[in-house]
């Protein structure tokens, strides 16, 4: 029988340092697609460790309540991992958010009223639950909008981010009053109920252009909440993979806003997303439509293909058939390369997890600093399933509620081809002046269905 002493000043430390080494090189070699997978797995067992190490903790476990939360939590999980198709991936990261959020929260208020702490620890339970509960209904909100079971508009109205900023003054000034005064238990209810409430508040006047950034945003709280949690518990390992998620969240959401030339501030209350398109100077402008045939003629014809996807792929699940037409036209030496915006799709790298799956070559997948400068010598630059993060109008519209956006700079290429369903504006409910540009056709229909019509007039082409 190991030493209880031994156990919980040596072994679960050790534990808990070789978990959190896990983690952050875990972080480390996510940071490249070549070495994503190995971060993965290394984060994988990271958290395995980290698990083992808590369950030795005999002190603090009731071995009967975690195995029927192991059978509940593997009963939903696995099934949710198999069967959530990529198109998804957006929703299940927020739906994630909310049931890491929301752990915290009940830990926190569990702790609460099992201890009544003060001080220090008080402090860091009020801003563990805060941000945990506000988080827990901000990601539900998040998950709505995606899955567009609520408007992905902005729901605004007069006085709205005054109203936002009382509630949430009132509730930090409670969460102060009970750091001073814990024993007030009458108020911890009203704490709870304003920070569900201000999660909900924050996220309906913000519009599905901005879904990338918030989803960053919202996986930053919750990291913060769960170091502030592990304040709170003296478990540093919950500080240092808290602190982990905390920051990277905050980091990649600053990426985020660079890459929409936004200030967090404007993201958060400005109400972008809103349609803001003419009907009738839609209608009027003159397009250009091809049909496959003519665009795989074009295709055999050119030399370098710069290929830029957008949500669209995701949802026709194109990412394949984009991979065939990659091969048919590098056996017949054209040069293809993939433009990739930071902020294209529904959440950050969307575009580059569904290339990846279709094993897309990593070195063909270029960022957007790098493409742009080579676009205006490519022959041409395919767009799928792409709108606000091409719209020229981010450059040549002061008015635009892009405007100053940066791009990828498809309007610079000899043809421009769009594959979309119809005129409809994107998610930013904004016009894209690039459909109306005379050196762009547009081909109509579903992304997977025209690149595969494209793909059999390219064998056909092949075979003559």
């Amino acid at each position: 029988m190991i030493d209880s002493g031994f156990l919980n000043d040596t072994i679960i430390p050790g534990l808990y340092m070789l978990a959190a080494a896990g983690f952050i090189l875990a972080i480390k070699w996510m940071n490249s697609p070549a070495t994503a997978r190995r971060g993965v797995i290394v984060g994988e067992i990271g958290m395995l460790i980290a698990v083992v190490g808590t369950l030795l903790r005999f002190e603090v476990v009731n071995y009967q309540w975690i195995l029927i939360a192991f059978f509940l939590g593997s009963a939903i999980g696995v099934p949710l991992a198999y069967m959530m198709p990529m198109t998804a991936v957006p929703q299940r990261t927020a739906i994630s958010h909310a049931f890491g959020a929301l752990a915290s929260a009940l830990i926190g208020t569990a702790e609460y009223y099992k201890t009544t702490p003060s001080g220090f620890t008080m402090g860091a339970l009020v801003l563990e639950i805060l941000l945990g509960f506000l988080t827990f209904t901000a990601s539900l909100m998040a998950f709505g909008k995606l899955q567009e079971i609520l408007p992905t508009r902005p729901i605004t109205y007069k006085g709205q981010n005054f109203v936002n900023l009382g509630i949430f003054t009132a509730a930090v000034v409670i969460g102060i009053t009970l750091i001073v005064s814990p024993e007030m238990t009458w108020l911890f209810p009203i704490f709870m109920g304003l920070a569900l409430l201000f999660g909900v508040l924050l996220i309906i006047p913000i519009g599905g252009a901005d879904m990338p950034t918030v989803i960053a945003l919202l996986n930053s709280y919750a990291g913060l909440s769960a170091a502030a949690m592990g304040f709170a518990l003296d478990n540093k390992l919950l500080i240092v993979a808290g602190a982990l998620d905390g920051s990277s969240g905050f980091i990649l959401s600053i990426i985020m806003c660079r890459a929409m030339n936004r200030s967090f501030s404007n993201v958060l209350f400005g109400a972008f997303g809103q349609l803001q398109v003419s009907a009738a100077t839609t209608s009027e402008r003159p397009i250009r439509s091809a049909s496959p045939e003519e665009a795989a003629q074009i295709l055999d014809a050119s030399r370098t293909v710069i290929v830029i996807p957008g949500y669209g792929m995701a949802v026709s699940q194109a990412q394949h058939k984009l991979r065939e037409m990659y091969d048919v036209l590098t056996k017949r030496g054209v040069d293809v390369q993939f433009a990739i915006h930071p902020v294209a799709g529904r959440m950050p790298g969307h575009m580059n997890v569904l290339l990846a799956e279709a094993d897309v070559p990593y070195d063909k997948l270029r960022e957007m600093d790098d493409i742009n400068p080579e676009i205006p010598m490519a022959d041409v630059a395919l767009v799928i399933g792409a709108n606000d993060v091409v719209n020229p109008g981010a450059e040549t519209d002061p008015k635009s509620p892009i405007a100053g956006m940066p791009i990828i700079q498809a309007y610079k290429a000899r043809t421009v081809m769009v594959i979309k369903r119809s005129m409809n504006p994107g998610f930013a409910g904004i016009d894209n002046d690039l459909y109306y540009m005379p050196n762009t056709l547009m081909l109509f229909g579903d992304a997977k269905s025209f690149l595969s019509s494209i793909v059999k007039e390219l064998a056909a082409v092949a075979r003559s």
